[in-house]
């Protein structure tokens, strides 16, 4: 099979938000994403860093490492200085066999201020995009040399966030350096069709993850000038299956595109109000029903 289908740790553990399930070991997460008939996790906060240590808790439950997040800071901050941090990230990817790594460019972001989310979004200026475009290719051929691509992650309260942001990160960049990673949630959070999304870029996603939105708490985030991590303890996100996206055209995409990767389920909720287990068997049961998977 050339899709697999992994769940994140963020809807046990918050790494944004640590308080939000502070109470979920990682023993529990990840044994809960196996029972709930995953095969694969991104990274978390309470995750070993020892790669030796961490596959011997994840291979008696059949799970493999799909990815995880790597903040860059390339419009704040010069090239040499992300360099360091993403070749540690890296090298810890490839000894736990991911071929992806997750890049999302955190300079000006808000996603994790006390700012409304739609009204304070920030915008990059040319320079800013040069700086951008031009260190995401050096750090695409630092991936190359061990043989992995980077996904960049567009994402709310960031310069890369609209449909308008991710056309020209894609026109700037060279395709054998730079991909893309393909958020159902972050997208119609956003105001942006998906379906559009994946037909202009289709060849460049190499990376996905199904979140769904709670259409009546995206309305009141937006009215209320709430914030991205307030939006989250309010409930926006949810697991496919349990809002206002259809899966079903976005699954008939992927599949006549022949996508081959992971599909990781990427939810924040707040564990108190939302079982991650149950609802990640929710999710589970409604890919299944979707894609046959």
């Amino acid at each position: 099979m050339t899709i697999k289908l992994g769940i994140a740790p963020i809807a046990w553990t918050n790494d944004d938000l640590p308080e939000l399930g502070a109470e979920n070991s990682f023993e529990q997460c990840i044994s809960e994403m196996a029972l709930a008939r995953f095969t694969g996790t991104e990274i978390g906060n309470k995750y070993p860093k020892d790669p030796d240590v961490l596959k011997s808790y994840l291979a008696p439950r059949g799970l493999n490492v799909a990815s995880a997040w790597f903040s860059v800071y390339l419009t704040t901050k010069s090239y040499e200085e992300n360099v360091p941090a993403f070749i540690e990230h890296r090298d810890f990817l490839h000894a736990m066999g991911a071929k992806v790594i997750v890049i999302s460019e955190q300079g000006h972001s808000i996603q994790g201020l006390d700012k409304p989310i739609y009204q304070d979004k920030p915008t990059f200026t040319e320079e800013e995009w040069d700086k951008l475009t031009t260190g995401l290719e050096k750090l695409g051929e630092l991936a190359k040399e061990k043989e992995m691509t980077i996904v960049y992650h567009h994402h709310m309260g960031t310069g890369v966030q609209t449909t308008e942001e991710i056309d020209r990160l894609m026109a700037h960049t060279d395709p054998e350096k730079v991909s893309l990673l393909f958020d159902t949630g972050h997208l119609v959070f956003s105001g942006e069709d998906p379906l559009e999304i994946y037909k202009k870029h289709h060849s460049r996603i190499k990376h996905i993850h199904f979140k769904d939105i709670r259409k009546d708490r995206m309305a009141v985030v937006k009215e209320s000038k709430m914030s991205f991590l307030d939006g989250v303890k309010s409930g926006v996100f949810t697991v496919p299956g349990d809002g206002m996206i259809d899966f079903s055209p976005i699954w008939k995409l992927i599949d006549e595109n022949d996508y081959e990767g992971w599909i990781v389920v990427e939810a924040e909720q707040d564990p108190a109000k939302a079982n991650p287990f149950l609802y990640a068997k929710k999710a589970r049961n409604h890919i299944k029903q979707v894609t046959g998977l």
